[in-house]
């Protein structure tokens, strides 16, 4: 599959190696989203790559002076007693700058706990050092903790550290070569993860993806979550728990503690884990501070994950009796409900992109409370603009709409009711699926409109 996107990141790895003087680069983030493509669509022929295993350290330091002897011969003629020996003999023998790129190096740091700080005395001692350092892992919390605690041996040495996350919507279109419609949806099950494009492309339907690559008790996603947890937890039980208990509709913290039965205390430290990690995330209404409020709901963060956790999870006992075409229909007959969702999230993530009617607005949130009129009211959209002089107010349909003028029409009548909207100039802007009418002017959204923006 064609490499999608990752232009800056490129850019800023290749100015680091282009320097004469030795440089540390980090790389991190979850399995799949391309961090292994992405090195090696930087580094030389002359550079080295190697993929770290589960094994024995001696064994890890013959396999990577294996690689390096790849590219300078002999390399590997020496059997090195310490990470130390390899890393001076390395620096005594190469003649040019090279790029030595360890990928997974929490496999390295398990088996040999002391690496890290082998590796800053060499930053730190070797002045005139030879070789650039990429290393790269899918434990997101063991790579923070070797890099970016305060107490960690190569805290502030490396020279870029980047976290690679999934891949905006805007791209699934052009990967998986469809419509802007289809993409929504194939957006709403896949999420942005590059690999998982990769396998829906092997299938000649959406429908057929989805059965043979997830539901299917022998499909390659069909225990994704666990192995994703695996490299940053100990155990995966809880982490699974919680989000089985939100993919099931438990949105409130005492609601999932309840269902848990366990005390909202306890739950605290694992869901700011989920946060932290991309798979949990908690909304407040428009105008309240994350950390304050207590209305927050929590819902799944992103789309794989969602969709596992309200399809798969919710069903595994029907699938382990191979009952997938079953557990299908039962997706398919709430699809639109479940697509709709995501065209949420996705419309209130475009709106700060790029200006609505030449007006650059901050980021969007859902709303819901009384109105002037203290009747409950829910707002799909609200976003303020950064001069703070107007107020876009938007509301999002997973459906054709014929003639918008009457949706926008009542949804300029509900934001007039806003407990927030005095004094700001109304923006009203729907997002539908389809229209037989499109104004052009900014005040109707489609799906291409809404995935152009998220091409980022």
């Amino acid at each position: 599959m064609k490499f999608f996107n990752r232009e800056k990141e490129i850019s800023r790895i290749s100015k680091a190696l282009q320097s004469d003087v030795a440089k540390l680069i980090v790389l991190y983030g979850r399995r799949r989203c391309g961090k292994s493509t992405l090195i090696k669509n930087v580094i030389s022929s002359k550079d080295v790559y190697f993929m770290a295993q589960q094994t024995d350290e001696s064994i890890q330091r013959f396999q990577l002076a294996d690689s390096i002897a790849d590219k300078i011969a002999g390399f590997n003629s020496v059997a090195y007693p310490s990470w130390e020996s390899l890393f001076v003999n390395l620096n005594n023998i190469v003649n040019e700058t090279i790029t030595i790129c360890i990928d997974e190096f929490p496999y390295l740091v398990k088996s040999a706990p002391g690496l890290p700080s082998v590796i800053q005395n060499i930053i730190d001692n070797t002045p005139g050092r030879k070789y650039h350092l990429i290393l790269c892992g899918s434990s997101q919390q063991m790579m923070k903790g070797l890099l970016l605690n305060s107490s960690a041996p190569l805290y502030g040495r490396a020279n870029e550290v980047l976290k690679i996350t999934p891949l905006e919507a805007g791209w699934i279109e052009e990967a998986l070569l469809c419509n802007a419609v289809q993409a929504v949806a194939e957006y709403s099950v896949w999420g942005g993860v590059p690999r998982y494009w990769e396998l829906r492309k092997e299938e000649t339907t959406f429908a057929l993806a989805v059965k043979n690559i997830i539901l299917d008790k022998y499909g390659i996603l069909h225990e994704e979550p666990i192995r994703l947890f695996l490299d940053d937890m100990r155990e995966s039980t809880q982490a699974y728990s919680i989000l089985s208990v939100v993919g099931n509709g438990s949105n409130r913290l005492s609601e999932i503690a309840s269902r848990l039965n366990k005390s909202a205390n306890e739950l605290s430290r694992p869901i700011e884990n989920l946060i932290q990690l991309g798979y949990l995330k908690r909304e407040v209404p428009f105008g309240e501070q994350l950390k304050n409020s207590k209305r927050g709901l929590y819902r799944i963060a992103d789309p794989f994950m969602n969709f596992y956790f309200t399809y798969v999870s919710a069903n595994l006992s029907r699938l382990e009796l191979n009952l997938t075409e079953q557990v299908f229909n039962t997706f398919e007959s709430k699809a639109s409900l479940f697509i709709s969702s995501e065209w949420e999230n996705l419309c209130r993530r475009c709106v700060p992109m790029q200006p609505i009617n030449k007006i650059n607005f901050d980021i969007a949130y859902r709303w819901w409370g009384s109105n002037t009129n203290r009747e409950p009211m829910e707002i799909d959209v609200v976003a303020e603009s950064t001069d703070k002089n107007f107020l876009l107010v938007g509301e999002c349909k997973w459906s054709k709409i014929a003639d918008t003028s009457k949706l926008l029409e009542d949804l300029t009548q509900k934001a007039r009711l806003l407990p927030f909207a005095q004094n700001k100039t109304i923006i009203p802007v729907i997002f539908i699926k389809e229209t037989g009418f499109h104004d052009g002017n900014g005040t109707v959204l489609l799906p291409s409109d809404v995935l152009k923006r998220l091409k980022v």
